[in-house]
Protein backbone atom coordinates (compact mmCIF):
# COMPACT_ATOMS: atom_id res chain seq x y z
CA UNK A 1 0.00 0.00 0.00
CA UNK A 2 1.54 2.96 -1.11
CA UNK A 3 -0.93 5.57 0.07
CA UNK A 4 0.50 9.06 1.18
CA UNK A 5 4.33 7.86 -0.20
CA UNK A 6 6.18 8.74 -3.67
CA UNK A 7 8.62 7.39 -6.24
CA UNK A 8 11.63 9.09 -6.05
CA UNK A 9 13.52 8.88 -9.25
CA UNK A 10 16.60 10.55 -7.88
CA UNK A 11 19.20 10.80 -10.80
CA UNK A 12 18.60 12.82 -14.15
CA UNK A 13 19.25 11.67 -16.56
CA UNK A 14 18.32 7.45 -14.99
CA UNK A 15 18.38 4.24 -16.14
CA UNK A 16 15.80 3.51 -13.13
CA UNK A 17 12.31 2.56 -13.39
CA UNK A 18 9.46 0.94 -12.10
CA UNK A 19 8.14 -2.29 -13.33
CA UNK A 20 4.04 -2.62 -12.58
CA UNK A 21 2.37 -5.78 -12.35
CA UNK A 22 -1.59 -5.27 -14.12
CA UNK A 23 -3.79 -8.44 -13.72
CA UNK A 24 -5.45 -8.39 -16.93
CA UNK A 25 -7.35 -11.08 -18.75
CA UNK A 26 -8.04 -9.44 -22.11
CA UNK A 27 -7.21 -7.24 -24.18
CA UNK A 28 -8.33 -3.39 -23.37
CA UNK A 29 -11.39 -1.93 -25.63
CA UNK A 30 -11.71 1.07 -23.05
CA UNK A 31 -8.96 2.51 -20.52
CA UNK A 32 -8.33 5.27 -17.87
CA UNK A 33 -4.77 5.97 -16.75
CA UNK A 34 -4.40 8.46 -14.25
CA UNK A 35 -0.73 9.59 -11.92
CA UNK A 36 0.36 12.45 -10.33
CA UNK A 37 3.75 13.69 -10.92
CA UNK A 38 6.66 16.08 -9.55
CA UNK A 39 9.19 17.27 -11.31
CA UNK A 40 11.64 20.59 -12.46
CA UNK A 41 12.72 19.17 -15.46
CA UNK A 42 12.15 20.68 -18.74
CA UNK A 43 13.52 17.97 -21.49
CA UNK A 44 11.30 15.63 -22.68
CA UNK A 45 10.13 12.62 -20.57
CA UNK A 46 8.07 9.63 -20.12
CA UNK A 47 5.61 9.04 -17.68
CA UNK A 48 4.10 6.17 -17.79
CA UNK A 49 4.74 3.37 -20.64
CA UNK A 50 2.78 0.71 -21.60
CA UNK A 51 3.98 -1.73 -24.46
CA UNK A 52 3.20 -4.81 -26.33
CA UNK A 53 5.62 -7.52 -28.38
CA UNK A 54 3.42 -6.36 -31.15
CA UNK A 55 3.79 -2.24 -30.31
CA UNK A 56 5.90 -0.75 -27.88
CA UNK A 57 3.74 3.03 -27.54
CA UNK A 58 0.49 0.87 -27.45
CA UNK A 59 -0.15 3.04 -24.39
CA UNK A 60 2.43 6.09 -23.31
CA UNK A 61 1.93 9.39 -21.58
CA UNK A 62 4.60 11.16 -22.65
CA UNK A 63 5.96 14.99 -21.36
CA UNK A 64 7.62 16.46 -24.71
CA UNK A 65 8.15 19.80 -22.96
CA UNK A 66 6.54 21.59 -19.76
CA UNK A 67 3.71 22.85 -21.54
CA UNK A 68 2.20 19.96 -23.34
CA UNK A 69 1.18 16.18 -23.02
CA UNK A 70 1.13 13.74 -25.26
CA UNK A 71 -1.39 10.86 -25.27
CA UNK A 72 -0.27 7.61 -27.54
CA UNK A 73 -2.67 4.62 -28.09
CA UNK A 74 -1.24 1.73 -30.08
CA UNK A 75 1.77 3.89 -31.50
CA UNK A 76 -0.62 7.04 -32.71
CA UNK A 77 -0.64 10.46 -30.35
CA UNK A 78 -2.64 13.28 -29.52
CA UNK A 79 -1.69 16.68 -28.38
CA UNK A 80 -2.69 18.37 -25.03
CA UNK A 81 -1.59 21.88 -24.15
CA UNK A 82 -1.31 22.99 -20.45
CA UNK A 83 -0.18 25.84 -18.67
CA UNK A 84 3.71 25.13 -17.88
CA UNK A 85 4.30 24.14 -14.26
CA UNK A 86 4.87 26.10 -11.48
CA UNK A 87 6.67 24.07 -9.66
CA UNK A 88 3.82 22.23 -8.03
CA UNK A 89 2.32 18.58 -8.76
CA UNK A 90 0.51 17.91 -11.29
CA UNK A 91 -2.35 15.70 -11.79
CA UNK A 92 -3.43 13.86 -15.50
CA UNK A 93 -5.64 11.26 -16.23
CA UNK A 94 -5.98 9.84 -19.70
CA UNK A 95 -8.92 7.49 -20.71
CA UNK A 96 -9.75 5.97 -24.46
CA UNK A 97 -12.64 4.33 -25.64
CA UNK A 98 -12.02 2.02 -29.11
CA UNK A 99 -15.51 2.34 -30.10
CA UNK A 100 -15.83 5.87 -30.74
CA UNK A 101 -11.61 6.61 -30.59
CA UNK A 102 -12.59 9.64 -28.14
CA UNK A 103 -9.75 10.36 -25.75
CA UNK A 104 -10.55 12.34 -22.80
CA UNK A 105 -7.18 14.26 -20.83
CA UNK A 106 -8.36 15.88 -17.29
CA UNK A 107 -5.37 17.84 -15.95
CA UNK A 108 -5.61 18.48 -12.38
CA UNK A 109 -8.98 17.93 -12.17
CA UNK A 110 -10.58 19.37 -15.32
CA UNK A 111 -11.71 18.10 -18.67
CA UNK A 112 -9.41 19.10 -21.44
CA UNK A 113 -11.13 19.46 -24.80
CA UNK A 114 -11.60 15.97 -26.15
CA UNK A 115 -9.75 14.49 -29.11
CA UNK A 116 -9.79 11.60 -31.30
CA UNK A 117 -7.74 8.65 -32.29
CA UNK A 118 -7.26 5.08 -33.00
CA UNK A 119 -11.22 4.30 -33.49
CA UNK A 120 -11.72 0.45 -33.62
CA UNK A 121 -8.25 -0.30 -32.30
CA UNK A 122 -7.66 -2.57 -29.40
CA UNK A 123 -5.12 -2.45 -26.62
CA UNK A 124 -2.99 -5.71 -26.32
CA UNK A 125 -2.58 -7.41 -22.57
CA UNK A 126 0.16 -8.99 -22.84
CA UNK A 127 2.09 -5.99 -21.76
CA UNK A 128 5.27 -4.72 -19.99
CA UNK A 129 4.23 -1.77 -17.61
CA UNK A 130 6.80 0.95 -16.86
CA UNK A 131 7.12 3.85 -14.78
CA UNK A 132 9.95 6.34 -15.62
CA UNK A 133 11.54 5.04 -18.72
CA UNK A 134 9.94 5.04 -23.00
CA UNK A 135 10.62 1.90 -24.29
CA UNK A 136 11.27 1.25 -27.81
CA UNK A 137 11.41 -2.27 -27.04
CA UNK A 138 8.89 -4.40 -25.06
CA UNK A 139 10.17 -3.98 -21.78
CA UNK A 140 13.41 -1.87 -22.73
CA UNK A 141 15.31 0.16 -25.28
CA UNK A 142 15.21 3.30 -23.38
CA UNK A 143 16.74 6.27 -24.01
CA UNK A 144 17.98 8.23 -20.82
CA UNK A 145 16.94 11.55 -22.05
CA UNK A 146 13.50 10.62 -21.95
CA UNK A 147 13.92 9.28 -18.33
CA UNK A 148 12.33 10.74 -16.04
CA UNK A 149 13.77 12.45 -12.78
CA UNK A 150 11.34 13.63 -9.57
CA UNK A 151 8.42 12.23 -7.61
CA UNK A 152 5.59 10.43 -9.10
CA UNK A 153 2.39 9.25 -7.19
CA UNK A 154 -1.29 7.79 -7.59
CA UNK A 155 -0.59 5.79 -9.98
CA UNK A 156 -4.09 3.67 -11.75
CA UNK A 157 -4.87 1.84 -14.16
CA UNK A 158 -8.66 0.95 -15.09
CA UNK A 159 -9.97 -1.46 -18.38
CA UNK A 160 -13.29 1.33 -18.13
CA UNK A 161 -13.55 4.95 -19.31
CA UNK A 162 -14.03 6.72 -15.68
CA UNK A 163 -16.73 9.13 -15.40
CA UNK A 164 -16.35 12.49 -14.72
CA UNK A 165 -17.03 12.30 -11.24
CA UNK A 166 -14.84 9.53 -10.84
CA UNK A 167 -11.78 11.74 -12.49
CA UNK A 168 -12.20 14.23 -10.11
CA UNK A 169 -12.31 12.37 -7.23
CA UNK A 170 -9.03 10.96 -8.85
CA UNK A 171 -7.54 14.21 -8.69
CA UNK A 172 -8.93 14.71 -4.97
CA UNK A 173 -7.83 11.24 -3.84
CA UNK A 174 -11.27 9.96 -2.93
CA UNK A 175 -12.57 6.39 -3.05
CA UNK A 176 -11.48 5.24 -6.89
CA UNK A 177 -13.71 1.93 -8.51
CA UNK A 178 -11.52 -1.24 -8.18
CA UNK A 179 -8.36 -1.12 -10.80
CA UNK A 180 -6.14 -2.85 -12.65
CA UNK A 181 -3.57 -1.15 -11.25
CA UNK A 182 -3.92 0.49 -8.03
CA UNK A 183 -1.59 2.93 -6.04
CA UNK A 184 -3.10 1.25 -2.46
CA UNK A 185 -2.45 -2.49 -3.76
CA UNK A 186 0.34 -1.78 -6.43
CA UNK A 187 2.21 -4.84 -7.41
CA UNK A 188 5.79 -3.30 -8.61
CA UNK A 189 9.73 -4.03 -8.66
CA UNK A 190 12.31 -1.19 -8.57
CA UNK A 191 14.93 -1.65 -11.23
CA UNK A 192 17.96 0.75 -10.28
CA UNK A 193 17.74 4.24 -7.98
CA UNK A 194 14.16 4.82 -7.13
CA UNK A 195 13.75 5.05 -3.55
CA UNK A 196 10.14 4.94 -1.94
CA UNK A 197 9.24 8.03 0.61
CA UNK A 198 6.03 9.77 2.17
CA UNK A 199 4.87 12.15 0.20
CA UNK A 200 6.00 16.02 1.61
CA UNK A 201 3.36 17.72 1.18
CA UNK A 202 -0.12 17.89 -0.41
Amino acid sequence: DLYRKVFIFRKDPSDAYVVLRAKLEQPLQNFTVCLRSYTDLTRPYSLFSYATKAQDNEILLFKPKPSEYRFYVGGKFVTFRVPEGRGDWEHVCASWESTSGIAEFWFNGKPWPRKGLQKGHTVGAEAAILLGQEQDAFGGGFDVYNSFSGELADVYLWDTGLSPDKMRAAYQSLRLPPAVLAWKSLSYEVKGDVVVKPRLRE
